[in-house]
């Protein structure tokens, strides 16, 4: 359970009850799913979409969006609600980007989302394979446009600025959590430290910068509201909320399944706030509808 958090009974019954209605989707479908699963699966590709199971990857691949994972698969911090594997990383394949740039080529990738296990084993972070994927990409697929989003590699400007350089149309970094939350939600991450990362990246003239919080973790809504008003203040032009699922029974439980409603009500709240783009949904994830934030 989270820290300061008391589980109702009406809570705990529509957490234990299963998944609400409104969290079912559909099977994938369409033509242009279909032609690129087939690519998937015959060259061997890999995608945060498929491995992840998310909901919206028939949607995302039919728009001709799709998320790839570099730095590997084992990740050097534990967050509490984090299905990737934690401990000692495998050493860092420098052929990746090239590996990376040919998936997107032959997919037919219109708009490429990439993310990446923290590598705080690494003096760079794993910056310098960012920025040469980055550049890979461009180079095999000039006209496909790029969101990277990206940890925040400790603070450190020097391995930011190398994202920076290569200047994505959209760099984002995720919150995930309110303030009260980060520790125990984001157990190496610092709630002030993200937010200069946010601040750092528009204040180096990048147009477009994004962020995205989970809900159903226990957050309280001024808490929510208080977390925008931050992203807000950092000049962050997007932001997503979607709905947290549980994904073993060892990671963080949900505290509750957040209602359409509430959804709704935070992307209004957001767009008065003077957001650019905001997504808000129990389906939400950071890259839905991620071709539509390049505004």
């Amino acid at each position: 359970m989270s820290e300061g958090v008391v589980m109702t009974e009406a809570t705990e019954k529509k957490v234990t009850r299963g998944k609400p209605r409104w969290l079912r989707v559909k099977l994938p479908t369409g033509q242009k799913y279909k032609s690129v699963r087939k690519l998937v699966s015959s060259y061997d590709l890999h995608t945060i979409c498929q491995s992840g199971n998310c909901p919206n990857m028939g949607e995302c691949w039919g728009a001709g969006t799709a998320t790839f994972m570099i730095l590997g698969n084992t990740c050097t911090r534990s967050c509490g609600f984090c299905a990737v594997a934690t401990g000692k990383p495998d050493s860092v394949e420098w052929d990746e980007p090239e590996r990376v740039a040919r998936s997107v080529k032959l997919m037919d990738v219109k708009h490429c989302v990439i993310t990446s296990v923290d590598r705080d084993d690494l003096k760079d972070g794993g910056s310098i394979i960012w920025a040469e994927t980055v550049k890979a990409v461009r180079r095999m697929s000039p006209e496909t446009t790029l969101e990277t989003l990206i940890p925040d590699f400790k603070g450190e400007w020097h391995n930011v600025d190398r994202i920076i350089r290569v200047a994505p149309e959209i760099v984002s970094h995720n919150m995930e959590t309110v303030r009260r939350l980060t520790r125990k939600v984001r157990i190496q991450a610092q709630y002030d430290r993200s937010l200069a990362v946010l601040k750092y990246l528009k204040k180096q003239g990048l147009k477009r910068t994004k962020s995205g919080i989970m809900l159903g973790l226990g957050e309280k809504e001024e808490e929510v509201i208080q977390t925008l008003e931050d992203l807000r203040k950092s000049k962050v032009d997007i932001v997503t909320l979607g709905q947290y699922l549980q994904p073993t029974p060892t990671h963080l439980p949900v505290q509750e399944f957040v209602e359409p409603q509430q959804f709704e009500k935070y992307k209004e709240i957001g767009y008065n706030m003077g957001f650019r783009y905001v997504e808000s949904g129990p389906l939400v994830r950071s890259s839905y509808h991620a071709e539509k934030h390049l505004f």
